[in-house]
């Protein structure tokens, strides 16, 4: 014993020195904190109520180098972002697409063969790197993400009948959608985390980012589902109803509720993915998975009600957190 008292703020210094030396504001040595482990215990141990307020004792007891500079904030490429979300769209598509012909014209013994194989296809594309657009993580989580989407996909798809299989194919499609919008959710925080002044700030202005993707997902996949049922109207018999009407009614109240509830769960799992939270994103998706098809294979409920049952309950569960991760700024910065 020495009789000094050790100030645990500069032992912090010391371990974290860089990124204070570099760091352009106290949020931006909060995010790094975080990203370290540090939570609110660490900062109590500091005699500060919060993260935040540790790092602004940070930021101001460790000079700068190099100079104070704007915070670097990636460029808007939405060209570039549209690009890869429209070829993220026909990779998913097309195996879905594929699967769905085959179970409308192959007889029943060939269509459990067919849906391997185009379940197959489905997860590598899912998982296969492809710059911004693939799946984070390791590559097993990469195989899990793809596992997982594969086999959301393929149940609707092959027990669903013409309408099941039209509104599974275009959840497949709108993962192309999943993607741009992961890509601007991120771009959106990275402005964020320059222009906010405090976390709070930053969480303040985080928040609404999530509900409103997730609604304009919910749009874009139920038009393309619409888009769907409505040519898949077309060129069958009806019984002399408008061809709206024929579309929307063509598929069930639960069939359209549980595309929607598989729209709500991919999307918060593709977000947690590129924010580096890769295994409660690939276990919610492998479970609702499982769930639906043990559920679907016990006869205990139609496959609509299984897949609502399933991946609403997912989504219950992962669309909170990625809200709150999203809120993190140490999410931003990977």
């Amino acid at each position: 014993m020495t009789g000094r008292e050790v100030d645990p703020v500069r032992e912090l210094m010391e371990r974290h020195r860089t990124s204070c030396e570099q760091a352009v504001d106290a949020l931006e040595i909060a995010a790094a904190l975080e990203d370290a482990g540090l939570g609110p215990a660490e900062a109590a141990r500091c005699r500060h109520a919060d993260v935040f307020s540790l790092a602004e004792e940070l930021y101001a007891r460790v000079p700068r180098r190099p100079p104070t500079a704007p915070v670097p904030v990636p460029p808007v490429r939405w060209q570039q972002r549209s690009w890869q979300a429209l070829r993220s769209a026909v990779r998913h598509g097309l195996p879905a697409a594929a699967l769905a012909g085959g179970v409308a014209v192959l007889p029943p013994v060939a269509r459990g063969p067919l849906a391997v194989l185009c379940g197959g296809w489905l997860a590598w594309a899912a998982a296969r790197p492809d710059g911004a657009s693939a799946p984070d993580g390791t590559v097993l989580h990469r195989a899990g993400y793809g596992a997982g989407v594969a086999l959301l996909v393929v149940l609707p798809v092959t027990t669903g009948g013409p309408a099941g299989a039209v509104l599974g194919v275009a959840v497949a499609t709108a993962v192309g959608a999943v993607e741009w919008t992961t890509g601007w959710l991120r771009q959106v925080g990275w402005g964020h985390l320059g222009a906010a002044r405090t976390m709070a700030d930053f969480r303040a202005r985080m928040w609404p980012a999530l509900p409103v993707a997730s609604a304009l997902h919910l749009l874009a996949t139920a038009g393309l589902g619409l888009t769907g049922l409505l040519l898949l109207t077309a060129v069958g018999p009806r019984p002399g109803g408008g061809l709206l009407y024929e579309a929307v009614h063509r598929a069930t109240g639960p069939q359209w509720a549980g595309q929607a509830a598989l729209a709500l769960l991919l999307l918060p799992a593709t977000v947690l993915l590129r924010c580096g939270r890769a295994t409660p994103a690939v276990a919610g998706l492998l479970a609702a998975g499982t769930a639906g098809l043990l559920l679907t294979a016990a006869a205990r409920y139609r496959p609509e009600t299984a897949q609502l049952l399933a991946c609403g309950s997912a989504a219950a569960l992962l669309l909170p957190y990625a809200w709150l991760v999203l809120g993190r700024p140490g999410a931003h910065r990977r």
